[in-house]
């Protein structure tokens, strides 16, 4: 069962105070597990309400282990960390009543009906029976799962069962709302759905979101800032036009005609910038002047005699920005290259 369940009865406790108080505040926390090996090493952040806040890592980064703590799963081992103005080890039970969360592994029964699922839920949360045919019939719409609201679990599909977790997570209209990495194996449909309900929360409900995902094309199509984080550490912060305009330059990929040939073009262009070969065997480069001429980058490689298939050049993405960091892509992207 989701965590908003075991805030059984409770109100949302941050409707007022200033927003820094209905909103996350993260000062400096860490956690250790054992031989000092910290996955989450003395991170700040904070997230207003009506924030989309995306954060952006690889596996191991500890993207879950900081929403863990801060859902109240796992204590922190140092640091601070508020949300709705309560602290997250002091004042566990305010912070559950106050947020939804929805976790990587959906945690529904197959063999119980959506309808079921919310009902209990529901009921969890102390809504009067009177209450709650109108509540789920509103979110069973919200989430588009009305044709199979009678339906048992087990004969949905992946992006099903996630949109039905996450209305599950809005049952008692929460003002912060966790959602560790939501999409992965989704559809391409499932997760434009999603994309659209998470920007109506936070857009039009004001609800703080703090989405984790290793999709840099869903953080920048959703997230009003995001923050990169790397071995535990936060390595850079800012919405998306600002974390691409800090790089500048421009992102040129370049594809050998011949197999084998990306050393040496990979040489040629590190001339112009910093140049990498990716793993589908293309090399880009991110050029450090703008106002290099791609013309000069042709003759170069016509001068060395080397064959290409295709030659681009891009504005700079979070995926350069990501690079830049961390020297190294995001297994999401990897995944769906």
């Amino acid at each position: 069962m989701n965590v908003q369940s075991i805030a059984a009865g409770a109100q949302s406790t941050c409707a007022n105070g200033s927003a820094a108080e209905r909103g996350i505040v993260v000062e400096g926390l860490e956690r250790e597990f054992g031989a000092g090996a910290r996955a989450v090493d003395g991170i700040e952040l904070e997230v207003a309400p009506g924030d989309l806040f995306g954060l952006l890592g690889p596996n191991g980064s500890g993207k879950t282990t900081t929403v863990r703590m801060l859902t109240t799963l796992l204590p922190p081992t140092g640091g601070r960390a508020t949300v709705c103005g309560h602290d997250v080890v002091g004042a566990a039970a305010r912070v559950r009543a106050s947020i939804g969360v929805a976790l990587q592994a959906v945690a529904l029964d197959p063999l119980l009906t959506a309808w079921d699922h919310m009902r209990l839920v529901c009921t969890l949360q102390g809504m009067p029976a009177a209450r709650q045919r109108a509540r789920i019939e509103e979110l069973i719409a919200r989430v588009g799962l009305g044709d199979v609201l009678h339906r048992r679990v087990r004969t949905y599909s992946g992006g099903m069962q996630r949109r039905l977790d996450l209305a599950l997570a809005l049952v008692h209209r929460p003002a912060i709302l966790f959602l560790d990495e939501p999409t992965t194996g989704l559809d391409p449909q499932s997760r434009l759905a999603l994309w659209d309900e998470l920007d109506r929360l936070a857009h039009e409900e004001g609800v703080a979101v703090f989405l984790t995902t290793q999709y840099l094309e869903e953080a920048d199509a959703l997230a009003d800032r995001v923050a990169i984080l790397d071995h535990g550490r936060i390595v850079a912060e800012g919405s998306p036009s600002e974390l691409k305009a800090r790089l500048g330059g421009r992102r040129v990929v370049v594809r050998p005609a011949r197999a084998g040939a990306a050393a040496h073009v990979e040489a040629i262009l590190s001339r112009f910038g910093s140049a990498e070969t990716t793993h589908d065997g293309c090399v880009r480069c991110r050029v450090d002047d703008g106002r290099v001429d791609l013309a000069v980058i042709v003759r170069a490689l016509d001068q060395a005699q080397i064959a290409v298939a295709s030659l681009e050049a891009h504005a700079p993405t979070l995926d350069d920005v990501f690079f830049a960091q961390t020297g190294r892509q995001l297994e999401g992207e990897l995944a769906s290259a």
